[in-house]
């Protein structure tokens, strides 16, 4: 089944309500699903739950839909890097619910293999275990942490066929796969799309059977957060060989 949409809107079309929770891949910046987060931004849908690995930059990724204030609620490991966040979370009008990195993951994975909850040691003893069931096995205390099954997963994918299958490109791969399959749709956007039958079967990570709709990323700079470089320094053989 083709699954190729003509653009970011158009592969949005329907899938968007107020109120409803969106799933985001991507790491900072790196691997985000750029072209879908702005589709969603300019479709004005407020109040949403947005479950990411943490919230972009103040201008860039997830940033732009903290800006034009469509986000209810924020469910995240990491929200350093945005300062309107912050701004938004300390005066009251952003809800913010942290989950440890590897809790966040599972949580997602747990929902696309069809695991309402599980059990892991991380956060006991702190304020992420808050009112959460606890159970003791082996002798070890463990809190439960409910899986997130959101409406609409956004994906950032390196190469598809228009079957939905995806592959992912170093570390671009980040969260993607995990929120791939922890929506009731998923729609994916990818800078190279081929034929069926094109990608090697083995090389494919999400299979097409949780993409419903794809399409075609726009080419742009690859943003990086911070930028950090060293003075290089020349080898004592090289300086010679320059001479």
């Amino acid at each position: 089944m083709n699954k190729l949409q003509p653009s970011a809107t158009a592969a949005l079309e329907g899938a968007l309500q107020d109120g409803m929770t969106l799933a985001v891949g991507g790491f900072g910046l790196s691997g985000i699903p750029a072209d879908l987060i702005e589709a969603v931004r300019d479709s004005g849908v407020r109040d949403l739950t947005v479950v990411s690995n943490n919230m972009g930059v103040d201008g860039k990724g997830l940033g732009v839909l903290i800006e034009a204030g469509q986000v209810r609620k924020v469910i995240a490991s990491y929200v350093g890097e945005n300062k309107l966040f912050a701004e938004q979370y300390l005066a009251g009008k952003l809800e913010v619910e942290f989950t440890p990195q590897g809790t966040l993951a599972e949580r997602l994975r747990a929902a696309g293999a069809g695991i309402p909850a599980f059990y892991t040691k991380t956060g006991v003893g702190t304020l992420v275990a808050e009112g959460k069931p606890h159970e003791v096995f082996d002798g070890e205390t463990y809190v439960q942490e409910r899986a997130i099954k959101a409406d609409v997963a956004l994906v950032h994918a390196h190469t598809a066929d228009t079957d939905g299958n995806l592959t992912y490109r170093f570390t671009a791969r980040n969260f993607n796969p995990v929120v791939a399959t922890a929506a009731v749709l998923t729609i994916a956007e990818a800078e190279a799309i081929v034929a069926p039958g094109e990608l090697d079967p083995n090389h494919i990570v999400t299979p097409g059977v949780f993409v419903q709709r794809l399409v075609q990323a726009t080419a742009r700079v690859e943003d990086i957060e911070q930028r950090t470089v060293r003075q290089r320094t020349v080898a004592a053989g090289a300086e010679a060989l320059a001479v």
